[in-house]
């Protein structure tokens, strides 16, 4: 077994993956940006050491100073969680390719041939899964697209070769817009994955989202059941459970052993999950299941551990991140298919720091106030923040997810609602509203639900209620007493520490010659403010009366600039595209006008308030 793992990520998953290592003996490294120097994934670790700015791309997404910093730490073996670099096969092969050092994950072949979708399609199919009509070529003309709708029929869905959760995948609904959605795709699929190539399929109307757990070593391939995950919000799931409400046995065990088949052709090791797409029947009586004769269809293989991974373990008891470090190790599965048995219900609830009346749109800031989650038979909460932290919103939305179990659905959801109701959580805006009302919502309750029923037919109306009623807002400007923060650097029997000392309700005190966040540190709770920037200003832009200058209104990145000084803009004209939490904002102008000034350009970081183009 492994002696120091290094945990390529943040937050909750890098704190699972550092609990799992624990327990097994073995020491952890965590890496951390600017922005997370505070993270409770820094506090969790046995070592951690910074590894850039705040931007993702310069820090959790830099593979040659994540391996660097492995060797620095003399760790082992690299896990990286979900997210950032996990399904990079590029970065995979290098740390292949790294003496001394295992990937703990998919071999790189691997990950590179169900990583892009086109060729996953391809090993599905040989394979006697069946996939969704579509193409198994990359699309680069927008006649491509129009020619498959004509062929297949509209909607058309163009996804990009690595994507994932929605991000990189359009909907086609005419000829008319093959073009325009053919280009964002590809861009999101640039911006997201460093690969602008997309490729088609049919696009289902009643879909439900069916995935299969597997874990494979060099003996055998095993399934562990499936998850749900059909409630989703713009493709973006929030909450799933296993086992499916809606699947008869027949149709269960159908699903499954196609998992078990195409990974296997796929020469698959460790963990990962193949996904389907279900027809679900909407006018079924909730009591008679979808049968054996339902169709189904391949979706995608995620190479990696899931968000939701959490369902099935609650369902089996299979530890499935020991289960990842032993494959990787070489010591191989210690479960069999023989020894897989599913019992009671399980679902997990995504805590995003979201307020779901407003289109879940993602916080801006805030600070746990009270953190307080709920406990008792059949609760898991997996964290990572603790009372007093404040939210970072550099990155996911996500901060932490609630599992329950119970012997059957409807004891599940009974529990949820008693969990969710004792979640105690201020000063940061959340789901959980939602998840409360989601909880005795009729449709999802009867188990009919589809991938469609957040963003299309649940009346709005109830989510505002449900977060009128139960939700807490951000406090994000209430300040606490002052807090002044020194660092030190010392060194101990030849190894460089750098160490943090908080005073409160003192004036700033000038530390001389502190250094910068490098090297390795441990770290301890802060409620530490991240800086006194102008909230909301103008940048000193200067604004003729009349005119209007178009704000960024929330952090992110900016993935293109459509005008320039000189253009006429009317009013609702869009300016530009921002991406935040992984998803395409369209900034547009209010009044309309011409532009004398544009403040951002394409791959920019911008903070709310920040000014990205100025009318008149």
């Amino acid at each position: 077994m492994f002696e120091k793992v290094l945990v390529a990520n943040r937050g909750e998953i890098a704190v699972r993956v550092m609990r799992a290592c624990e327990e097994l003996g073995i020491d952890t490294v965590a890496v951390y940006s600017e922005a997370d120097k505070h993270g409770g994934h820094v506090r969790y670790a046995d070592e951690a050491y910074n590894v850039g700015p705040a931007r993702a791309a310069d820090s959790y997404l830099d593979g040659e100073t994540i391996i660097e910093t492995a060797r620095k730490a003399g760790a082992d073996a690299i896990h990286p969680g979900y997210g950032f670099l996990a399904e990079n096969a590029e970065f995979a092969a290098q740390v292949e390719a790294a003496e001394g050092i295992t990937w703990v994950g998919p071999s790189s072949e691997s990950m590179e041939r169900l990583g892009e979708k086109t060729h996953a399609r391809r090993v599905m199919a040989d394979a006697d899964v069946p996939i969704v009509p579509g193409t198994t070529e990359p699309v680069t003309e927008p006649e491509e697209v129009v020619a498959f709708g004509e062929e297949y029929g509209y909607p058309v869905a163009i996804k990009a070769e690595g994507g994932g959760g929605g991000r990189g995948m359009k909907v086609v609904e005419s000829a008319e817009e093959a073009e325009e959605k053919l280009a964002t795709a590809k861009r999101e699929g640039e911006a997201y994955f460093s690969n602008d190539s997309v490729y088609l399929e049919r696009y289902l109307e009643t879909p439900r989202h069916v995935e299969v757990q597997i874990l494979a070593d060099d003996e055998e391939v095993v399934h562990l059941g499936e998850r749900d995950c059909s409630l989703q919000r713009r493709h973006q799931k929030v909450i799933e459970e296993g086992p499916s409400p809606a699947l008869a046995d027949e149709l269960r065990e159908r699903i499954g052993e196609a998992a078990r088949r195409g990974v296997a052709a796929a020469d698959y090791r460790n963990a990962g999950t193949v996904e389907f797409l279900v027809e679900e029947d909407p006018e079924r009586d909730p009591a008679e299941p979808l049968g054996p004769e339902t169709p189904f269809y391949f979706l995608e293989v995620n190479t990696r551990i899931q968000v939701e991974h959490t369902v099935t373990e609650g369902l089996t008891g299979i530890d499935i991140v020991k289960e990842q470090l032993r494959i990787a190790a070489g010591e191989g599965l210690t479960v069999s298919q023989e020894d897989v048995d599913l019992d009671g219900h399980a679902i997990e609830f995504r805590i995003n720091a979201e307020n779901a009346a407003e289109g879940f749109r993602p916080a801006t800031g805030g600070r746990l106030n009270t953190y307080d989650p709920p406990g008792g038979i059949g609760v898991r909460v997996d964290d990572a923040l603790r009372q007093g932290d404040d939210l970072v919103t550099d990155y996911d939305s996500m901060i932490a997810k609630l599992i329950v179990w119970g012997p059957d659905r409807e004891a599940c959801l009974a529990r949820s609602q008693r969990a969710l109701a004792e979640y105690d959580l201020e000063g940061v805006v959340t789901i959980i509203p939602f998840h409360r009302l989601m909880c005795t919502d009729d449709r999802f309750v009867d188990g009919l639900h589809t991938t469609k029923y957040l963003d299309e037919e649940l009346d709005a109306d109830r989510v505002a209620d449900a977060q009128a009623k139960w939700g807490s807002e951000t406090d994000a400007d209430e300040d606490d007493e002052p807090v002044t923060e020194r660092t030190f650097t010392v060194e101990v029997n030849g190894k460089r520490f750098e160490v943090d000392l908080e005073e409160r309700g003192a004036p700033p005190i000038a530390a001389a010659g502190a250094g910068g966040q490098s090297g390795p540190t441990r770290r301890r709770p802060s409620a530490g403010s991240a800086g006194d920037g102008d909230d909301g200003g103008d940048d000193g832009v200067d604004v003729a009366e009349g005119g209007e200058a178009v704000e960024a209104e929330m952090q992110g990145t900016i993935l293109s600039v459509s005008v320039a000084e000189g253009d006429e803009v009317d009013a609702g004209g869009g300016v530009c595209v921002l991406e935040a939490m992984k998803m395409e904002n369209d900034i547009v102008t209010e009044r309309g006008g011409t532009v004398t000034g544009v403040h951002v350009a394409e791959g920019d970081s911008v903070d709310m308030g920040d000014v990205l183009v100025v009318l008149e």
